[in-house]
């Protein structure tokens, strides 16, 4: 028992040392990777440009919300898979530069769809990269969120994180207005929506060859013995025993609940203002870019406090988007509320991914991703279809309150139920 102690202090050792060591290196080679991949990404998952590319290939709401249903549905089949096939290696960067691949051919499927493809067939070739787009997503956000905990100490991840994501941000921000205003609007290669893929899937690209040239990963310092994705599955009930993650579960659930309305603000504001491209452009640049700054201030403030405050000031700040939404129709308080779900959207993201990660133990960080990512899944698959019907029979405003009740739910249960991991010992 002493000898089996021993082993596992001198592995947590070497793998400190070796953490320390290329610190700097791997740094680096994760900001510049988050920022390439951020600016890519959140073209595409922003809550203005999809939206807006289903409506003109639909005319219908509930396409709208078939299609972020999609999404969501490939990234509830994948993450617990994922999970059962990193847990037990050693090494994770290979599997996670092969999924991160998968995901941006995806996004390369879009684009080459909308250039190619037409009528019935373009749809069904939009939703089916939709779907697989959203399986590898799962499956690459368990892989990298654990690779980031191998990687990158506590008490550095939040401000990584926080200027990575306000670069990123920054960068997405100004794409997206140009997007709107010129790629979309003038239909550069006869297809701008197609044309704000292809730039998603080379920038995107271009951030994963530099994490796999640059990053040094150390041997994990524990880890499970392989079993079979079902038996694993079964011992689920032993991550609940954690109240405090139980109940983190529960605000996750509720607090993704709320963001099924986000792919129908845009939407929705198209039906205030009246949707073109320099809508989009504008509405794109406010979020992304109210999103980008907030970055500056959560990372160093979650680093120093934890990020359940994080979470909290997130919440708050969505809560009054979404009020602003219910009660605008005009230009400035539907700017306004964008900017207000920009800042609470990139601080749920940081905060609810960050986390998971310092809850229990170390060997049972990559089923907890998965836990947590099929949850979010499962929530935000089924949600958007019943948000599209319920816009197309009873409008926008109801589908609002009841995102609102949601955001307003979590809060409580948040502040109430939920106790800052980072003050509690730390478990291996």
């Amino acid at each position: 028992m002493n000898d089996a102690a021993g082993a596992q202090q001198r592995a947590l050792a070497e793998h400190a040392r070796f953490v320390d060591e290329n610190l700097k290196r791997n740094y680096l080679a994760n900001f510049i990777h988050g920022v390439l991949g951020m600016t890519g990404f959140r073209l595409i998952y922003a809550p203005t440009i999809i939206p807006a590319y289903l409506l003109l290939l639909t005319g219908s709401t509930a396409a709208v919300g078939l299609g972020a249903a999609l999404l969501q549905l490939g990234a509830t089949i994948s993450p617990i898979a994922s999970g059962s096939r990193i847990e037990h290696r050693s090494h994770i960067l290979s599997y996670a530069i092969r999924v991160g691949s998968m995901m941006r051919l995806m996004i390369l499927g879009l684009a080459l769809t909308g250039y190619l493809l037409t009528g019935n067939a373009l749809l069904i070739g939009t939703f089916a990269c939709f779907l697989l787009l959203g399986f590898f997503t799962g499956a690459q956000r368990v892989a990298f969120q654990m690779l980031m905990s191998k990687l990158i100490p506590i008490r550095k991840r939040g401000r990584l994180q926080g200027y990575r994501n306000f670069a990123g941000g920054l960068i997405a921000a100004v794409l997206a207005w140009a997007a709107g205003n010129y790629l979309i609007a003038d239909e550069w290669l006869g297809n701008g929506y197609a044309t704000t893929f292809l730039f998603a899937f080379l920038l995107t690209s271009a951030g994963l060859v530099v994490l796999k040239t640059m990053i040094r990963e150390p041997a994990a310092p524990v880890s499970r013995p392989q079993m079979p994705m079902l038996q694993r599955i079964r011992q689920f009930p032993e991550l609940l025993q954690d109240r405090d993650f139980a109940w983190f579960l529960v605000v996750q659930c509720f607090s993704t609940m709320a963001r099924v309305g986000a792919p129908f603000w845009t939407v929705y504001a198209g039906t205030q203002l009246g949707l073109d491209g320099a809508l989009i452009g504008g509405l794109s640049f406010v979020f992304l870019g109210s999103d980008t700054l907030s970055n500056v201030l959560w990372g160093p403030l979650g680093d120093r406090f934890g990020f359940k405050i994080i979470y909290v000031l997130a919440l708050i700040s969505s809560v009054v988007g979404v009020a602003l939404l219910i009660i605008g129709d005009t230009a400035g308080p539907i700017y306004a509320a964008f900017a207000f779900l920009g800042v609470g959207g990139s601080g749920w993201m940081l905060a609810s991914t960050t986390m998971v990660l310092e809850f229990g133990k170390t060997e049972d960080t990559p089923m907890r991703l998965a836990f947590v990512t099929t949850l979010e899944g499962a929530i935000a698959a089924a949600g958007p279809v019943f948000a599209g019907l319920l816009v197309a029979a009873s409008g926008f405003l109801p589908l609002f309150a009841i995102v609102l009740a949601a955001q307003v739910t979590a809060l409580v249960l948040l502040v109430v139920m939920v106790k800052e991991p980072r003050n509690r010992p730390v478990a291996w």
